[in-house]
């Protein structure tokens, strides 16, 4: 499954990556996918849509969540991905920060980990990803999803969040890892202002300048309905395709999404007119 992402990066446009969460209190969609057989359905009508990753969470990480007790992530989580077995062609990436959990994921398929922690949250994190050798989505946070929104505060958030994922990829090449397996998640939304977020987006060049894959996560998020004064997370899909556009034309790697299809097409429209623009070149 690593050559398959690896395969996935070289692909020259960004790579899809469909939200699946088996949640009663996502912010946009929590409780549509609790029983086992919608979650099924939700997966493979995604990777139908065109997704290229299908990542599934099991605890809400919206501002201001709770945590849940390890049995109830497991009991989420597990049920899901044991009904997926072998029915998807496309990899599974898990969103949790506790090894116990991934590890039973690992034995149950998933070929990615996605930790909103960056590997801070569980000791033994680290350590089992690099065993692993899978690929590791590094976001940054700052704080835990019930304090990060409180007033947080950079002198220079694009210059915190390179330091930032410097100190994690050492982390992780620490406990055994591959530098190589990192991507890095800005964590938009996470810990920051509606300018934070903007600054992050408007200098993505400079994430990318670390050398390490590019993951974008803006889906539904509440900055984009601060910018157009809507609440409402589904009323947010045109503004979300618009930053899947800024991150074809940044050279993001991969976004994450609810919407698949949305991202699909506006991602396949943009490789056409590029390519068309090659040829006349």
């Amino acid at each position: 499954m690593v050559s398959t992402l690896d395969g996935l990066l070289r692909s020259g446009r960004p790579r899809v990556m469909g939200i699946l969460n088996v949640t009663p209190d996502s912010f946009s969609d929590g409780g549509r996918h609790l029983v086992v057989d919608d979650a099924v359905a939700a997966a493979l009508r995604m990777e139908s849509d065109g997704a290229d990753i299908l990542d599934v969470g099991a605890v809400s990480t919206r501002p201001g969540a709770e945590p849940v007790s390890v049995e109830t992530e497991r009991d989420r989580l597990l049920p899901v991905l044991e009904a997926l077995g072998g029915r998807l062609e496309i990899p599974v990436s898990v969103d949790t920060d506790r090894a116990c959990v991934f590890a039973a994921a690992l034995d149950r398929g998933a070929a990615i980990l996605n930790d909103v922690t960056a590997l801070r949250g569980d000791p033994e994190m680290a350590s089992l990803a690099a065993s692993a050798g899978c690929p590791v989505v590094l976001m940054h946070m700052r704080g835990d999803p019930r304090t990060m929104q409180d007033a947080p505060r950079y002198d220079d958030v694009v210059e915190d969040l390179k330091a930032f994922f410097e100190e994690r990829m050492a982390a992780f090449v620490g406990a055994g890892g591959d530098a190589s397996r990192c991507i890095l998640d800005p964590g938009i939304g996470f810990g920051k202002t509606l300018e934070h977020n903007l600054a992050i987006l408007a200098r993505i060049d400079e994430l990318k300048a670390l050398g390490r894959p590019v993951l974008l996560g803006c889906s539904r998020k509440s900055f984009l309905g601060r910018i157009l004064d809507r609440s409402e997370p589904l009323g947010r899909e045109y503004a979300t395709a618009a930053t899947t556009a800024r991150a074809f034309h940044d050279g993001v790697d991969m976004v994450r999404v609810h919407d698949v299809r949305a991202a699909v097409d506006v991602i396949e429209v943009l490789a056409a007119i590029r390519d068309a623009r090659r040829k006349g070149d």
